[in-house]
Order: structure tokens, then sequence, then C-alpha cells
């Protein structure tokens, strides 16, 4: 749901700024958040709820108390980024809960978790307290839902090679793809990039991966092919390879033309994922590019 400046919020309560910022002072309600340049945005939701309540109650400090009661609509990043930024992670649970009533866990992932912490990272830097908190909390509640996951209903496997960081985003991105190709009933296996080659057969010949997934951007093409020749090795040339959020990292296009991008985003790079895997999306290797895929998947 998006947000407003204040002047706009006032508008629409028809009160002005002054006294729209009064309510804020003496009940800390609508709570806007401030951008980097320190301006007031209000959630659109906050607003709404508090012109309704505040039409029927004619009463300021009434209609706020209905509004609280009755919440902002479905949980939105903007919420669960104050919950973050309050470090309490027991609203978080609730708005992430208050969300999965109307939303999937796909969807809640996708269109409120990961946005609320990606915004941490935005305003106050991958350093700051409030991001790291966010971090955690997400990264904890994704495990927790990939341990509850059903049981793989599919025979395929999917390999995805990890090269983040704790507390990178693509971190958080990567365990939500993982989850969400778990709850499609795929074989799911992440693993770090630090792992030496020559000691992946055993998970290789257990997981026989149709699909190699590449993301992260912390290894260089040289490791990452070492890792992709190792799955080759094991699947052989019908493993398929594909980058997730730009883990191959390369700007001139050498690379990124020979493997196909998934995007920055797990629905879809999910779908993508399932139409590789029932051959509804061909693989192509542009003859220009050959040279770059072999030395990626190790061939060269």
């Amino acid at each position: 749901m998006p947000a407003i400046r204040t002047n706009a919020a006032a508008a629409m309560l028809g009160v002005s700024p002054n006294t729209l910022r009064s309510w804020e002072r003496r009940f800390g309600f609508p709570e806007p958040r401030r951008t980097a340049g320190g301006h007031r945005q209000f959630e659109l939701g906050e607003i709404e709820a508090l012109r309704a309540a505040f039409e029927q109650t004619h009463n300021v400090s009434s209609a706020i108390a209905v509004a609280r009661e009755r919440g902002a609509g479905p949980a939105t990043p903007a919420r669960l980024r104050s919950a973050f930024g309050r470090f309490d992670d027991g609203e978080a649970d609730r708005l992430v809960e208050e969300s999965l009533s109307v939303r999937s866990i796909e969807r809640t992932v996708e269109e409120v978790m990961l946005p609320s912490v990606a915004s941490l990272e935005e305003d106050g830097g991958a350093e700051s307290a409030e991001y790291a908190f966010g971090w955690r909390w997400a990264t904890g509640w994704l495990a927790a839902q990939s341990r509850v996951s059903p049981p793989a209903y599919r025979p395929e496997g999917v390999l995805i090679f990890d090269a983040s960081r704790p507390c990178d985003m693509d971190a958080l991105h990567a365990q939500a793809l993982e989850l969400l190709l778990r709850r499609s009933g795929l074989r799911t296996l992440t693993l770090t990039v630090a792992l030496d080659p020559s000691r992946l057969t055993r998970a290789l010949h257990a997981l026989e991966p149709r699909i190699v997934v590449l993301t992260g951007r912390r290894a260089s093409l040289d490791a990452l092919g070492r890792l992709v020749f190792a799955a080759r090795r094991v699947g052989g040339e019908s493993v398929t390879v594909l980058d997730y959020r730009g883990a191959l990292g390369a700007k001139d296009g050498s690379v990124a033309s020979t493997v196909e991008q998934l995007g920055d985003d797990p629905l879809a790079a999910r779908d993508l994922v399932i139409a590789h895997i029932d051959g509804r999306a061909p693989r192509t290797v542009p003859a220009t590019g050959r040279a770059a895929a072999d030395r990626l998947s190790g061939a060269g």
C-alpha cells in the first residue's frame, strides 16, 4: 500500500498539516515513517482507516481508538518495517499472521516481508541495527516455514548455489526462493559456494539436480564455474543453469547472454524454474556466447 506526504494526508482528513502533526505527537497515530530527506510519509491505509473512523465519531481521540482497533487493513511493508524499527518481534509476528489471513505465504514473502527489510537497508544501510534485526527475524521465519513445508511430491531436484553472506538481501532472497520451490513440491537443496567442489559428490548423487540456480554476488565466475562443472559431471549436460538476481555479474552481457536470468523476485523465479523443468522454457545458448557458456560449465 502506498505512502503519502503530510499535506496529502491532512487533505484526506480535512485538517491542516499542523493539526495532523499534533495528533502524531499527542496520540502517536497515524505514525509516519521518515524518508532519507527527513520528510514524513504516512501509510495510506492508516489515513483511510482514520478518516472512516473520524466520519463516524466526529471526535479525534475516539476516532484514533477505533482506527487502531480496526487496524490499517492487510499488513503492509511499511507496518512491518515499523515493527522492525521498534525491535518488536511480537508485532512482526502478528503482522505476518495478519497478512497470511488474506495472502498466501508466497505473496506475503514477496509483497510484505522482503520489501520491508529492503527498505530498512535502503534508508539506514546494511550496518544499521534496525536492518540487522529485520533481517534476522525474516531469516528465522523463512527457515521455520521451510521446516514445516510438505514433503516433495515431484522427482526433480533443484540445487541453489548461494554466494551471499549473512545480512545480505541476496541471502534472504535465496531462502525465499528455496521456500517457494519446496512448497511447489520440488526437491530443493541450498549450498554455499564456499564448499570444495570435490566434496559435493554425495550431495549431487542424492539430489540429482535438473536445475542449478546461481545466486548471491560474492563469488568469482571461476568459483561458480567449478561448482557448475561438478553438478554437470553428475547430472550431465541436461542440467540447466539459471542466474537469480545477477549472480554472474557480467555487465557486458558476455555471460548474461548465455545463462538465463530469473530476475529479482522469488515468485517469478519459481515460475521460470518450473517452466524449465516442465519443458515450457526452451534453453538456448546464442552462438556468439558459447565460449562464455563453456567457461562457466568448466568445459572450456
